[in-house]
């Protein structure tokens, strides 16, 4: 997870006043809605994060956008925050580093599983499983395809991972010959 400083310290600031009055889920995906409307590289995102545009005419665009928005006036005065202190090109950072602290709240660890081929849906559920038991957390995996790993798994869960692919087989195998010439 890339996270600055910066980032982290609004995201906890967001939290700490969604712990509140306990509405840190809704500010969390509100942030998530506003950040996927204004998506790296898209107009809106230009328009806001830009200082080549004046601040006003910036501002303005934001009080557009949020005056058809249904978010609650926390978040709207958070992200005019952002705006006014140029920040606003830190979202996708916040919204990530914010996701992460909504998971430790809620004992869930997030897993990414590699898999040379498609897994079924019962493989990832005894993954996961095995993780939940392993961790005694909550487990929201995400699957991706590597055909490079030729068969077998990769599975990352925080700063562990557990490689039981082909291709690690392969070069640790490699490695033991080679070792083995030399000796």
């Amino acid at each position: 997870m890339r996270s600055t400083k910066i980032s982290r310290r609004y995201a906890k600031a967001l939290m700490s006043l969604g712990r509140e009055d306990g509405s840190y889920r809704r500010y969390g995906e509100e942030l998530k809605e506003f950040s996927s409307l204004a998506g790296p590289g898209g107009e809106l995102s230009k328009a806001l994060a830009f200082r080549l545009y004046p601040l006003e005419e910036r501002r303005a665009v934001l009080e557009a956008v949020l005056e058809k928005s249904g978010l609650s006036d926390l978040v709207k005065n958070f992200l005019r925050l952002l705006l006014k202190k140029e920040r606003m090109a830190a979202l996708p950072e916040i919204v990530d580093y914010y996701d992460h602290l909504c998971d430790e709240i809620s004992n869930v660890i997030r897993a990414s599983i590699t898999t040379a081929r498609p897994l079924g849906e019962d493989a990832v559920k005894r993954i996961v499983a095995a993780l939940k038991r392993m961790t005694s957390k909550d487990v929201k995996a995400e699957v991706v395809q590597d055909a490079s790993l030729v068969g077998g798994l990769v599975v990352r869960v925080g700063d562990l991972v557990l490689d039981g692919s082909v291709k690690t087989q392969l070069a640790g195998l490699t490695e033991s010959l080679k070792r083995s010439e030399y000796s």
